[in-house]
């Protein structure tokens, strides 16, 4: 079996994710190779796809072009957003000739839909957000902004967007019916279920399969160690947020923000990982340690912190609460996408009632009242039964197997 992955970078959140799989299936000695449009480290078994334009670029960015430039007045605050044309024939490659399986992982602005229309492979499309069956947005965000009483704001979508929209998912539609042997694979249940639910995905055979961490990198370091390395007190209780970009409206730091300016205790600091910068009222209770991209380091940012809290208005199996309870740090968080499947509220972690600035102060509050409330072992030796890397590898194997099986007769 010659298995080749497909992402469009080996740095970010979606990246990540991909290269602990591609490491574990190497592990299980499987023939697993990444090619990539973007090449920052030097992972095992990873090579540099060479840009090469195809014939139908012009037209389709023709046919995006008056929508793209629309895009351009786009809320700054809404995740991002992905055509499904690009200048890359991601079949041309020597290393797709010689593969058995392909793996596509995120692959926006990489992946021309063209692809499927070329491809007789057998694919397995793992998805790290909502993008390959939506009408361009990564999330469709439901929330853009937060009113007086710290509740989240109903977005209103316009006219031109939805025409947008439709015509994008219409056209996803035509290229992935030109494939027939299409499996997805979803992190959570949540993005399993959003998929079926889709008219780009809804024929098509979706599966759920965690993602999964090497459990000896992300293991519980010693609390006074890791704060001393960080410059974190020792007599302060802290609280942790990790995000890619902290000004990501669909990570919710504003909630966190606002909740802990209700809080106002002397005692309590925040711990910020991501980029730009945060505008408190008062820079006593904060630390910013800006990007992190060191899962050692993490590991100690982890250790170090009282509780992580992801405050997220929408999202999947986010890795960083992984890392967390790996760490045997317990996690507050929103009620919403993948999230409940990860914390069981009173045994790793809290959720919180609904999405608002009240219901985070108040669990926050409850979690401040009683710190010590988590059995902190328990946390990691459940995590790790459920996420651990050799897991989620096997599973891919056995999948793997299911489909080369079925391509073979």
């Amino acid at each position: 079996m010659n298995l080749l992955i497909i992402s469009t970078s080996d740095i970010g959140g979606a990246a990540n994710a991909c290269f602990r799989l591609h490491n574990a299936l190497l592990d299980e000695k499987i023939n697993s190779k990444v090619i990539v449009s973007k090449k920052q480290k030097n992972y095992r078994n990873t090579f540099l796809f060479k840009n090469n334009i195809i014939n139908t670029f012009i037209l389709k960015t023709i046919s995006f072009l008056k929508y793209k430039i629309k895009l351009r007045k786009r809320s700054k605050e809404l995740e991002l957003f992905s055509f499904p044309d690009s200048n890359f024939d991601i079949t041309k490659s020597e290393l797709y000739k010689d593969a058995t399986i392909i793996n596509l992982h995120w692959v926006a602005r990489f992946l021309d839909f063209n692809f499927f229309k070329k491809n007789k492979k057998p694919v397995i499309w793992t998805l790290h957000d909502m993008n390959p069956f939506t009408g361009g947005e990564h999330y469709d965000e439901e929330y853009l902004g937060i009113d007086e009483f710290g509740f989240p704001i109903k977005r209103i979508l316009s006219k031109s967007e939805k025409k947008l929209f439709k015509k994008i998912i219409s056209y996803k539609k035509k290229c992935i019916d030109k494939i027939e042997n299409l499996t997805i694979v979803a992190p959570s249940e949540w993005l399993a279920n959003e998929a079926r639910k889709s008219k780009v995905f809804g024929s098509k055979p979706i599966y759920c399969i965690p993602y999964g961490l090497d459990s000896e990198i992300f293991s519980p370091k010693d609390r006074q160690k890791s704060r001393d390395l960080l410059k974190i007190p020792q007599d302060k209780k802290v609280l942790l947020f990790v995000a890619d970009s902290i000004l990501n409206s669909r990570k919710g730091f504003i909630y966190l923000k606002k909740a802990l300016e209700q809080i106002e205790d002397p005692n309590v600091i925040l711990c910020a990982i991501g980029k730009n910068q945060i505008n408190f009222k008062s820079t006593n209770n904060i630390i910013e340690l800006g990007s992190i991209n060191n899962d050692e380091l993490l590991s100690h940012v982890y250790s170090s912190a009282d509780v992580f809290i992801i405050p997220s208005l929408m999202d999947n199996l986010p890795n960083t609460v992984l890392e967390s309870l790996f760490c045997s740090t317990p996690v507050i968080g929103f009620p919403i996408g993948g999230i409940p499947e990860m914390i069981q509220d009173g045994v790793n972690g809290y959720l919180t009632e609904d999405v608002s600035v009240q219901s985070l102060t108040k669990t926050i509050q409850n979690f401040l009242d009683n710190p010590n409330f988590f059995d902190k072992k328990q946390i990691r030796e459940n995590a790790v039964n459920k996420y651990d890397q050799t897991i989620q590898a096997k599973k891919y194997i056995e999948l793997f197997k299911k489909i080369a099986k079925k391509n073979d007769t």
